[in-house]
C-alpha cells in the first residue's frame, strides 16, 4: 500500500534552535504551547521553558515558567500541562541527575504561568519515577502515565505504569502496563544501580491516544545518548490495560538520516491531522532540539514520516 504524502507541511529540521528535550505541546484556544527539559530554575530564574506559536512552525519563548523549589541546583525534567476546568496543572520529576526523582504538581491559571508547586510528592514511595503524562479517558476519568525503576522480570530497568488521577493532585494505586522485552530496549549492560550490577533496560516517555475505540501508547526505549533510542506503540482497551505490542521495536520513529536519537515524543493536532511532537539531537550531539512530524495511521498502527 502506498503511504500518502504528509500533510500539513512542517519543517524538516528543528523548529527551535535552543535546547528543548522532553517536549510537551498543549494546544489552548488557538495557541501552541510548548513545554521542555532545559531551565533548571537557577541563579533567580524559573524552570522549564516555554514557547508559544500559532501554526506548529514559529515559535515565541516567554522564558521558564515554573518557579523552583529551591534556590541550590536540582534537575528538573520533562513537564507536561494539562487543563481541568481553568485552572492550568504542570505535571514533572525533579531530583539530583538520575537520583531520587519524584513527580510533583504545580499550578497556574494560564499556559504562560507562573505555575507554584503546591506541595505534594506524588509519588513518596518510588525510589524513582519520572516522564508524567497525564491522560483524559473518554469516560472522563483522569489517568497519571508515568515511568518508574523496577528490578523484577527478566530485563531489570524502568518500566511503564499507570494509576488513577485523583482531583488532580493525587495518585491512587498504580500498577506497572509494559516492560522491556527486546534488545532494542537496552540501556546499558552492567550498570550499577541499587547496590546490584544489572542489565539495565529502560521504557519512559509515555504518552497514550484515544483512537477508533482503543488506546495507543507511545513510549521511547533504549538509551537516550544514543541513535538506537526511538519510539514503539502499544496497544489496549483500557489504560489498566492488558498493552500488547502491535510491532516490535521502535516502528513509530526512529534514526534516520538527519534525524539523529528522536524520542520523548506527545502529540497535538493540526488542520485536523495528529502530529508528533519529539526531541533529536544535532549533528554535533551537543543538544536536543524540538521537531514535529505528521502522525500517520495504518491498519491501526501509527508512524511518524519526516516530510
Amino acid at each position: 500500500m502506498s503511504r500518502p504524502p504528509p500533510s500539513p507541511s512542517l519543517p524538516s529540521g528543528p523548529l527551535y534552535a535552543g535546547y528543548f528535550a522532553d517536549p510537551f505541546v498543549l494546544l489552548d484556544g488557538d495557541t501552541y504551547y510548548a513545554y521542555g527539559t532545559g531551565l533548571n530554575g537557577e541563579t533567580g530564574t524559573r524552570a522549564f521553558e516555554v514557547l508559544s506559536s500559532p501554526n506548529l512552525v514559529d515559535w515565541t519563548s516567554h522564558g521558564g515558567v515554573l518557579e523552583p523549589l529551591q534556590p541550590e541546583r536540582l534537575d528538573y525534567w520533562a513537564p507536561e500541562v494539562a487543563r481541568n476546568g481553568d485552572t492550568f496543572y504542570l505535571y514533572y520529576s525533579v531530583g539530583h541527575g538520575d537520583q531520587g526523582h519524584h513527580l510533583r504538581v504545580a499550578t497556574a491559571a494560564h499556559p504562560l504561568g507562573p505555575f507554584v508547586d503546591q506541595g505534594l510528592n506524588l509519588t513518596p514511595d518510588e525510589p524513582f519515577a519520572i516522564d508524567p503524562h497525564p491522560f483524559r479517558a473518554p469516560d472522563g476519568t483522569w489517568w497519571m502515565f508515568f515511568a518508574r525503576d523496577d528490578l523484577g522480570g527478566e530485563r531489570p530497568g524502568t518500566v511503564l505504569a499507570v494509576a488513577p488521577l485523583h482531583d488532580m493532585t493525587r495518585l491512587g494505586e498504580s500498577q506497572t502496563i509494559l516492560r522491556a522485552s527486546s534488545e532494542w530496549q537496552r540501556y546499558q549492560a552492567g550498570r550499577s544501580m541499587y547496590g546490584e550490577v544489572y542489565d539495565w533496560h529502560t521504557l519512559e516517555g509515555a504518552f497514550v491516544l484515544f483512537r477508533n475505540g482503543q488506546f495507543h501508547l507511545l513510549y521511547s526505549g533504549g538509551a537516550w545518548t544514543n541513535e538506537t533510542y526511538g519510539v514503539g506503540h502499544a496497544v489496549a482497551d483500557h489504560p489498566l490495560g492488558p498493552w500488547t505490542e502491535p510491532l516490535e521495536g521502535a516502528n513509530v520513529l526512529r534514526t534516520a538520516g538527519t534525524l539523529i536519537g528522536p524520542g520523548h515524543a506527545s502529540a497535538t493536532t493540526l488542520e485536523g491531522q495528529d502530529v508528533l511532537i519529539f526531541h533529536a539531537w544535532d549533528a554535533q550531539h551537543t543538544r536536543r532540539q524540538l521537531h514535529a512530524a505528521v502522525l500517520t495511521w495504518e491498519e491501526g498502527r501509527p508512524w511518524a514520516l519526516k516530510p
